[in-house]
């Protein structure tokens, strides 16, 4: 089968791709369409570590083919989601309600993959960048089949790390103060989240002059192409700002641009090493910096919750989709999204 595959040097797409049987509690999924996340560029360039052989993608939607022993949730021709969190639902993070702090859901990748008899990684225990690919269970989330798989694929990481970073995470209430440092996939998520939050005010932030008109569409109320203008729209600061680069230099802009109370909500994914330098006295007017992975999210009720909205209207989907690709064209969807051509472009295997 086909797929793309990081070899620790480059990725290529391959069609000799083979994938296990799912085992207990496991779902083998058809994946339809994958959207191409910075993150997966991020391991090509180092960013983000990663063991390779390794097969990329993590934000899928596709169709349910077979299941393992113990689920009962989803059936074949259930139409899935595909989330990253392969937490157990076990442990006291979990039973919290706190998937995403399950530490069995972190560094610890698989090897459901083959390739001519010799194992391949899965990146982000799901690897939706392959005709199909075993998860565990918990990550398959049924939506309903009305809903076109190319939109649905962006609920999987760009739609819960944005919007519940806002809803979960920041908890942006009605009349507040929203700045989004970042107008890419990840930030035009955390734009719609503060729009259906009731956010009163939304600076969007970005370089790239031509994102005006797709970030007022998504909720913004104010553009602008540098943060050095954030003040005269909002000259106390902001409830909140969301740094959605992952810029050392945006991150202290995002600290610097707080009102009193307000919150910095770092998204962008720094290189490791990296550091960020602040002044602390700045931080005891009740000032707050949250790290937030994948948007605090609890995947099985939160795509649930955002499929309903997309139904209703309320959440935008199709409108992320700026181009769509065959898989075969993968080095044309990365060229795309590294020059910030699109707002996410979409792999399909149909």
């Amino acid at each position: 089968m086909r797929g793309v595959v990081f070899d620790g040097t480059r990725a290529e797409v391959v069609d000799d791709l083979e994938v296990r049987a799912p085992g207990p509690g496991e779902v083998l999924v058809a994946v339809a369409a994958a959207g191409l996340c910075h993150s997966d560029l991020s391991v090509i360039d180092g960013t983000i570590p990663f063991p390779a052989p390794v097969v990329l993608g993590h934000e899928g939607a596709g169709v349910v083919e077979a299941v393992g022993p113990g689920v009962t949730h989803v059936v074949p021709g259930d139409h899935v989601a595909l989330s990253t969190l392969a937490n157990c639902g076990a442990c006291a993070d979990c039973d919290r309600g706190r998937p995403t702090m399950c530490r069995k859901a972190i560094g610890r990748p698989g090897q459901p993959f083959s390739r001519a008899g010799r194992p391949l990684f899965q990146f982000a225990s799901n690897s939706s960048f392959a005709e199909k690919t075993v998860v565990k269970a918990v990550q398959a989330v049924r939506i309903p089949s009305d809903i076109p798989l190319t939109s649905a694929a962006l609920m999987g990481c760009g739609v819960l790390t944005g919007v519940g970073a806002v809803l979960n995470r920041a908890r942006v209430g009605r009349g507040e103060s929203v700045v989004v440092i970042g107008a890419g996939g990840i930030g035009l998520n955390v734009l719609q989240g503060a729009r259906i939050a009731g956010a009163l005010t939304v600076v969007a932030v970005d370089t790239n002059p031509a994102k005006e008109e797709t970030a007022r569409r998504f909720g913004a109320t104010h553009f602008l192409t540098s943060a050095d203008g954030v003040r005269e729209v909002l000259p106390t600061g902001a409830d909140h700002v969301f740094e959605c680069v992952g810029h050392v230099g945006l991150v202290r802009a995002a600290i610097d641009l707080l009102d009193r109370h307000g919150q910095a909500v770092l998204l962008g994914m720094t290189a490791p090493t990296a550091e960020a330098s602040f002044p602390p006295a700045a931080m005891f007017l009740d000032k707050s910096i949250l790290g937030c992975r994948y948007g605090s999210s609890r995947p099985q009720k939160d795509i649930a919750l955002y499929a309903e909205l997309y139904r209703r209207g309320r959440l935008l989907l199709d409108e992320l989709v700026t181009e769509t690709y065959p898989v075969e064209d993968f080095a044309k969807a990365a060229e795309d999204a590294e020059q910030g051509r699109v707002a996410r472009g979409v792999l399909t295997f149909r």
